[in-house]
């Protein structure tokens, strides 16, 4: 992999983003307007929104990313732009880590505006330090970058990109632990909850909620969804092809 070649594929991506307002206000407005309205929905109770809000803030990051980044990159295949860039000496791997790092920036600053405003003006109220909250929802976006550039792969469209997320993203949602204990369901749902990186997140975002420092579990939950993160990118590398010989 050449740095110099990832920097200046991060530089083009980040380039066309900024002519495409909409995309960047969906990136970085939506994770936050959705933790707002959470806030009202539990106006009248504040520890349920403490609860929900903590694991919330690291899945709206994912889910958004997700969407953003195989929609986008999906444009890129469809457009031409992919197959040129392609046939010249231009690696997969530089390719791949160009478009995860120009997405990675603006995952942090999603994850930044999100924590700031849900810790420091809707009052989010956690036991930890809110850095540890905005690691994990760095870690849940960088997560959703790499399932996006993943399935982009495998779409056609974008109508068919925006359909893999009930395959990719809803089951996960349902098996995380948000709804209910994941020890509580299902043993073989439970089985499988197990092998979802969104569970992780979750259970990382919870331990922030209740454990005032940083414990073996969180560390684990972490380590996680970043080893995910890192796996999914490598399988979007290895699937990354021409569409024409």
């Amino acid at each position: 992999m050449n740095g110099r070649r990832t920097l200046a594929t991060a530089a083009r991506v980040l380039r066309q983003l900024r002519h495409d307002p909409r995309t960047i206000a969906l990136m970085l407005l939506v994770p936050v307007l959705m933790i707002t309205l959470l806030r009202y929905v539990f106006d009248g109770s504040p520890r349920v929104f403490d609860t929900v809000g903590a694991s919330l803030l690291g899945i709206f990051p994912l889910i958004t990313m997700f969407l953003v980044t195989s929609i986008a990159t999906l444009r890129e295949r469809t457009s031409g732009t992919l197959e040129r860039l392609l046939a010249m000496p231009l690696g997969k791997a530089d390719l791949i880590a160009g478009y995860a790092l120009a997405f990675g920036l603006l995952a942090v600053v999603q994850s930044a505006l999100a924590t700031a405003v849900a810790v420091g003006v809707l009052g989010l109220d956690v036991a930890g330090s809110p850095w540890l909250l905005l690691l994990v929802a760095l870690l849940d976006a960088l997560l959703g970058t790499a399932l996006g550039l993943f399935v982009s792969a495998f779409a056609a469209s974008e109508f068919q990109a925006v359909q893999f997320m009930p395959a990719v993203i809803f089951p996960q949602l349902l098996l995380c632990g948000l709804f209910t204990p994941r020890d509580r369901m299902h043993p073989v749902l439970e089985a499988v909850s197990d092998a979802l990186p969104m569970s992780y997140a979750v259970d990382g975002m919870n331990q922030v909620l209740h454990h005032p420092d940083v414990t073996g579990d969180f560390v684990r939950d972490a380590l996680v969804v970043a080893g995910c993160a890192l796996l999914v990118l490598t399988l979007g590398a290895a699937t990354l092809r021409r569409r024409t010989p």
